[in-house]
């Protein structure tokens, strides 16, 4: 029984594998039209963000590095000073200086602050639709950060070692990423359609469905023709027999 189950398994899949291979032109265009759909929307509807960064380097009190240990200590604090940058009162300061019509919710959630892995680095990124308007703010950032660092943790002002730059590209939407997954969604429900439809379709179709649905053994196969076919061979038989009989009559 357990081999018999295995043959039929396969058998339903090698069967699924010509259903698709046979409507695979129904798949091909549907992966077109969604890869197509998923382009249109990201180069119409989806507002281009660009991103600017700039970097900040920590300093210590003395400016100096006498053990490893002060480095480490030096990284440490850096985490700190992550939290800083997005706290309330730079972000407020930030807000107020540039005039930005934004809350401070709006405003730190297009701001990421981040420190490479054993660096004293800071970098700030700001994603905004204005390219221009992305430097401006980074670069407000990073001067406000640098001066608050300094007044609430008592050590030198980090310095600013990296400005914002006017990327001339958007770094969202990924057009391409986009394009790719809506062809791949298209692809793939065209698929899962095609192999439910053919599941869900208990209609007996050829003699192995026969023996595989209703354990009967077929002797042979009668073929049926059509209705028309069969009226029209009918009528061409009797349009004979007539000029048969017209023949015979003139004769």
């Amino acid at each position: 029984m357990g081999k018999q189950t295995n043959d039929e398994i396969e058998i339903d899949l090698i069967e699924i594998f010509h259903v698709i291979r046979a409507k695979l032109w129904i798949v091909i265009v549907a992966g077109f039209i969604t890869a197509l759909l998923a382009y249109l929307y990201s180069s119409l509807f989806m507002t281009p963000i660009y991103t600017s960064r700039s970097q900040l380097y920590i300093l210590s009190k003395s400016n100096t590095l006498t053990s490893l240990a002060d480095l480490q200590i030096g990284t440490q604090l850096t985490q700190d000073y992550m939290v800083l940058v997005k706290s309330r009162p730079v972000v407020t300061e930030v807000i107020n200086n540039l005039r930005l019509d934004m809350k401070y919710e709006e405003l730190v959630d297009i701001i990421e602050v981040s420190n490479p892995t054993s660096t004293r680095i800071l970098e700030i990124e700001v994603d905004y639709p204005d390219p221009s308007m992305a430097k401006i703010i980074v670069d407000e950032f990073a001067r406000v950060s640098s001066s608050q660092i300094a007044e609430i943790m008592d050590v030198d002002a980090p310095t600013i070692v990296e400005e914002g730059f006017v990327e001339p590209e958007p770094t969202s939407p990924s057009k391409l990423r986009n394009t790719f997954i809506g062809g791949f969604a298209g692809v793939f429900l065209s698929i899962a359609v095609i192999v439910v439809l053919h599941i869900l379709n208990d209609t007996i179709k050829n003699t192995e469905d026969v023996e595989r649905y209703l354990g009967l053994t077929t002797l042979g196969l009668i073929p049926i023709e059509s209705g028309g076919a069969l009226q029209s061979k009918i009528d061409k038989r009797k349009r004979k027999l007539a000029i048969s009989s017209m023949k015979k009559g003139k004769i």
